[in-house]
């Protein structure tokens, strides 16, 4: 929640800013026009404030944006005007110094190199710092929970590849809303500094390579290109990437595993950081009670069984 992260800030200083416009998913097909109504009229059942809103509304909100391009015109779109960007360092540590005034301890700088078993059971795990005995080990490593898996004697659904991004040379204000074209699949919004974020699919390919590369960064610019003919101009400051899990029905993993004891929560793709309050919840009654109502239905076990999650459209994006 906004108070959430105005708490965090306040705390470490630091400053999480928060678009005062929301956020855009363009809508540039009929069919995106069909699906973001649908996802309107779901949120309103949940109170979640969303609005369908036509492309000179669009152009109100985002005056450098090109709705008339001709070959994804912008049809309208879906505004969420409380959406907005937090900035993620903040949020993680925030997070940190709470879990560590409640007792937990947070090692830095610390990798698992070996789950202990006996037998069907988990018993601890062993570190570059040492080994550390358990009855119960939560799995919540994102793009390695593959890697991790394995380490413990199973494997999971899902696929790891790289995520990658970059961010423009500053510029003066000019755009105040986070604007997601999914058509061509790319992003963009402003950061505090002035410079423009931008992103865009997953990698075409498995990998753990944690980088940039040159071919889907112009890519994602290109495709751009035609909605914000301005970007055209701007020199690149930097690029980086970053390893997603995703699973094949792009919905995430939260269950009890063949191992006893332990316990993954992983497959939220490039939405794992917008979902981390309700997993959390869900991840934290599973490993105390054993179950939760909440991941019943997120059961590693479903894609043995075929009870497959059709919800891709819930990310806004199906990678």
């Amino acid at each position: 929640s906004r108070s959430l992260y105005e708490t965090m800030s306040q705390d470490l200083n630091y400053n999480v800013m928060f678009s005062p416009r929301g956020v855009i998913m363009l809508a540039q097909t009929q069919h995106e026009i069909r699906g973001y109504k649908r996802t309107a009229h779901a949120n309103a059942l949940q109170g979640v404030k969303t609005e369908w809103i036509g492309p000179e509304k669009v152009k109100e909100l985002c005056p450098i944006m090109n709705i008339d391009g001709p070959r994804y015109p912008v049809l309208g779109g879906l505004w969420q005007a409380r959406g907005g960007t937090a900035r993620h360092d903040a949020v993680a540590w925030g997070y940190a110094r709470a879990c560590s005034d409640m007792g937990m301890h947070v090692i830095q700088q610390c990798e698992v190199t070996a789950i202990r078993r006996d037998g069907g059971r988990v018993v601890g795990v062993d570190t570059t710092k040492g080994a550390i005995d358990c009855d119960k080990l939560g799995l919540v490593v994102a793009g390695h929970s593959g890697v991790m898996a394995q380490m413990a004697g199973f494997r999971l659904p899902i696929e790891s590849v790289a995520l990658q991004a970059l961010v423009s040379e500053p510029i003066k204000p000019c755009m105040d809303v986070v604007v997601m074209a999914n058509t061509v699949h790319g992003y963009m919004s402003q950061s505090d500094k002035g410079e423009m974020v931008i992103g865009g699919g997953t990698d075409g390919y498995n990998n753990y390579t944690q980088r940039g590369s040159f071919h889907h960064i112009e890519e994602t610019v290109r495709a751009l290109i035609e909605t914000f003919p301005m970007i055209a101009r701007l020199k690149m400051l930097r690029q980086w990437g970053g390893i997603v899990d995703v699973t094949g029905d792009r919905s995430p993993i939260l269950s009890k595993t063949p191992v006893d004891g332990v316990f993954v929560n992983c497959g939220w793709g490039t939405g794992g950081f917008k979902a981390i309050p309700g997993s959390g919840w869900a991840m934290a009654e599973l490993m105390a009670k054993g179950q939760s109502p909440l991941t019943d239905e997120f059961s590693m076990f479903r894609f043995r069984e075929g009870k497959f999650i059709d919800e891709s459209v819930a990310a806004g994006v199906a990678h």
